[in-house]
This record gives C-alpha cells, sequence and structure tokens, in this order.
C-alpha cells in the first residue's frame, strides 16, 4: 500500500474536522475535493448519449448539495467520502432514469417524434435501473464487492486507486473485480446466482 499523500491527509483531516462541527473545514475541504468529483461526475456521463438531458455540473451540483446536506456527517476519512460522492452520483443517475422512464410510461411526457433517439434513451435508461438493481442484490451479499464495482465501473477509478481506497492489495481488488464483474454478468443475463 502506498502512503497517503499530504493532500489526501489533509482532505482526511478536513473532513473529521468537518464531522465534528467545524463549517469551516468544509470552506477549506470544497477546493481540494472539487476536481475529483468533478472527475466523478465527468465519469458517469461519459457513459451516456451526447445530448443527455443530464450533464456533468448538474450531477455535481446535486451531488455536493446532498453532501453538504448532511447536518451531521460522520466522515471516517476520505475513502469513506469518495465511496459517498461515487453512491451518491449513481443514485442521481438512477432517479434521472427512473424519472425518464416513467415520463415514458404515461406520467406527463411529451409525444416524440425521433423515435430511434427515444429508443437509445429507453434502452439505456433500462440498462440502468437493471445494473441498479443487480448492484444492490450485490450489495447485500458481498457490500465490498459491490462498493468496488461503484468505484471502478461508476466512479472510474483505476485499480490501484480503488485497491488503495479499500486498503487492500491490488491482486485482492483484481480478483474481487473480476467475481464482481461475473456476479453482475449472470445477474443481467438472467442466470441463476446463488
Amino acid at each position: 500500500m502506498t502512503t497517503p499523500s499530504p493532500a489526501q491527509q489533509e482532505v482526511t483531516q478536513l473532513l473529521g474536522d468537518w464531522s465534528g462541527g467545524d463549517e469551516g473545514a468544509l470552506e477549506k475541504l470544497i477546493p481540494l475535493v472539487q476536481p475529483e468529483l468533478h472527475r466523478l461526475a465527468h465519469h458517469y456521463m461519459s457513459r451516456e448519449r451526447a445530448g443527455h438531458t443530464l450533464q456533468t455540473t448538474a450531477i455535481l451540483n446535486e451531488a455536493y448539495l446532498r453532501l453538504v446536506d448532511n447536518t451531521k456527517p460522520v466522515w471516517q476519512g476520505r475513502t469513506h467520502f469518495v465511496a459517498a460522492a461515487a453512491q451518491l452520483m449513481r443514485r442521481i443517475m438512477v432517479d434521472h432514469a427512473r424519472e425518464r422512464h416513467s415520463l415514458k410510461r404515461g406520467g406527463g411526457g411529451l409525444k416524440v417524434t425521433l423515435d430511434e433517439a427515444a429508443l437509445v434513451t429507453e434502452t439505456r435508461s433500462q440498462e440502468l435501473l437493471a445494473l441498479d438493481e443487480a448492484l444492490e442484490r450485490l450489495a447485500v451479499q458481498d457490500p465490498r464487492k459491490s462498493q468496488i464495482v461503484e468505484l471502478r465501473y461508476f466512479g472510474g477509478l483505476t485499480v490501484e486507486e480503488t485497491a488503495e481506497l479499500l486498503k487492500l492489495s491490488q491482486r485482492t481488488l483484481e480478483r474481487e473485480w473480476t467475481m464482481a464483474k461475473a456476479w453482475l454478468y449472470r445477474a443481467l443475463s438472467g442466470e441463476e446466482i446463488s
């Protein structure tokens, strides 16, 4: 494992201070975590079609509001914060997909004449919802594998970054990542999962 950089240590310290009620710590924290949160949001959006109605900045702003709206945050460190941000961004994307899906099912949606574009949107929304549902089931069976998927797939972190965040060896992380992908593949293809 690598030793946390001074910047990572500062983020952990500021998270602890913020958890302890120091509002000034939040002001110092935001500029330090903003690039990483922006990278996470950008990674989420890079998997979406061009012209998606939700933008990187909107995901980032919504995640930021939800993170700071937590009146009594209890952060166990930088790892916990990044994992929470990745999970929040996934929730925002899933909520957006659910909202679009309900509108397409008669929830006040407008008639769309571009059938192909609507099909792509509908398919992507359904895929995201199915993945979210499978990931929730995986989290019940194996929370660490679920967290690995969130950080690697949704968060866009490398094997090295994810291993460092979760305090695992890269070999262990790669093994768990492979097993999680296989589990999700079986779940999404409708195969029986034990």
